[in-house]
């Protein structure tokens, strides 16, 4: 009976430590880690809504780059930091399917964060050189399928949201073309102005100014609609292949066991950034589609993602790191 009535009492008090604890939050700068350098659109989104997110939680929101080791440094960095609200990790698809693409981590990407809200989508588009005798999607699927093994891909480096949006693209219409990384998207560029690379998969923001310029052929882009930079090209689904659909996106998580509470401000707080007038017009010029949602939801999102793109990874035999 005694050890019931102590065992509640240290109940109590770790409920009532935790309700003070996040009435008070947050108590100094909080931190959002990002596992990307300067200038890419991850770090640039969250430059956008970090001066909102401060104004609402009422303390500096500081960004801190930390690329490395395919977002590994950064992940495992907020994993084992103090869980109360202080330090948030910038997650984004690479963060949900790491399993799946390295041997080893030093963090479990499912069960290590307190997810709060996503914050953006990115869509792809897919090109080619405005040279190429094939002028629409279907007519590239079409050569391909005339040609087996005769056409290539090119997307950016193994297991990144390019190089997985060309592997279902290759799956789901059930071409041969041959797959050919790439280091950067200057690479990829390159190689289809030159003619080596006759399909490409990449994000719109780098892509839009040669598109515009005509260096580029925009196909079709990846998304469930029209892409607002964009407006004249078609979707994928529309151009002919059912059920194609590929966003990334990015959001914010805290580490696992940070109190509900302190969750769900940080969840509030970031609804009304993204949904802020300056924050949406931001992501209206980066083509960015800024959405947020509650926690479960992002947690759902989260895991079927993970399980989305385990399945494609495993189909392309995509060797683990």
């Amino acid at each position: 009976m005694r050890a019931s009535i102590r065992l509640l009492a240290a109940l109590a008090a770790v409920a009532l430590s935790a309700a003070v604890h996040a009435q008070a939050y947050p108590t100094k700068p909080v931190r959002i880690v990002v596992p990307f350098g300067p200038g890419g659109i991850g770090d640039i989104t969250t430059r956008v809504v970090a001066p909102k997110l401060a104004e609402g939680l009422g303390q500096q929101v500081i960004v801190e780059n930390k690329p490395g080791a395919g977002g590994i440094l950064a992940a495992e960095t907020v994993a084992r930091a103090e869980p109360d609200g202080h330090t948030l990790l910038l997650v984004t698809n690479g963060t949900a399917i790491s399993q799946a693409l390295f041997k080893s981590l030093p963090f479990d990407p499912l069960n290590d964060f307190a997810l709060v809200s996503t914050m953006g989508y990115f869509g792809l588009v897919i090109v080619n050189n405005p040279a190429a005798p094939q002028k629409t999607l279907r007519e590239v699927i079409a050569a391909a399928k005339a040609s087996p093994g005769k056409l290539n891909i090119g997307s950016i480096i193994a297991g990144s949201t390019q190089h997985l949006a060309a592997e279902l693209f290759r799956s789901t219409t059930g071409v041969d073309m041959q797959m050919i990384p790439h280091k950067t998207t200057g690479e990829v560029f390159a190689g289809v102005k030159s003619q080596d690379i006759h399909l490409a998969f990449e994000f719109v923001a780098p892509m839009l100014s040669n598109i515009r310029a005509g260096n580029l052929r925009a196909l079709a882009v990846t998304g469930s609609k029209r892409h607002p930079a964009l407006p004249d090209v078609s979707t994928a689904m529309e151009a002919g292949v059912s059920g194609y659909e590929v966003s990334s996106w990015n959001g914010i998580a805290a580490p696992a066991k940070t109190p509900r509470a302190v969750v769900a401000r940080l969840n509030q707080e970031m609804v009304k950034a993204v949904a802020s007038p300056e924050v949406q017009k931001r992501f209206g010029e980066l083509g960015v589609d800024g959405r947020t949602g509650t926690p479960e939801e992002f947690r759902d999102f989260y895991a079927a993602e993970a399980k989305r793109w385990t399945r494609v990874i495993e189909s392309a035999k995509i060797p683990k790191r």
